[in-house]
């Protein structure tokens, strides 16, 4: 195995993990689906078209008290990106509501994925054993 693939299998395992970790948060603190999705439909029916899931969840963070059961911080910003995921696979009909960037685990594989093959199509030659 490469350097490249043991790199892509380390962020691959990274970016489980962090998905492993919210899912046991969100299981933990179910209200702040709630009021996540409710928030989002608010957006939805006055009209946006597109909207920023950070603001859905400040939005959480400031006009409520949202008791959490973990974690430092009330919602952690490792979390936000997951609930518009959920948000778009719930409700599909909405899935362009939410500009959805790749994590950052998915940048870097996708990076080390086309630098791997740039470095062995380094290795392919025209020539052959006859020459």
């Amino acid at each position: 195995m490469t350097d490249y693939n043991v790199t892509i299998n380390q962020l691959r395992d990274r970016l489980h993990q962090r998905k492993s970790d919210w899912w046991e948060w969100h299981k933990e603190n179910p209200h702040v689906w709630e009021l996540f999705e409710k928030y989002t439909f608010d957006a939805i029916n006055s009209g946006l078209t597109s909207y920023s899931h950070w603001f859905i969840v400040n939005r959480i963070r400031w006009d409520y008290e949202v008791v959490t059961k973990s974690g430092e911080f009330k919602i952690s910003n490792n979390y936000i990106a997951f609930y518009a995921r959920l948000f778009h696979a719930y409700h599909p009909e909405y899935s362009e509501f939410f500009n959805i960037k790749p994590f950052k685990e998915e940048r870097m594989i996708e990076e080390l994925s086309q630098r791997n093959v740039v470095y062995m199509d380094q290795f392919k030659s025209p020539c052959t054993w006859e020459d």
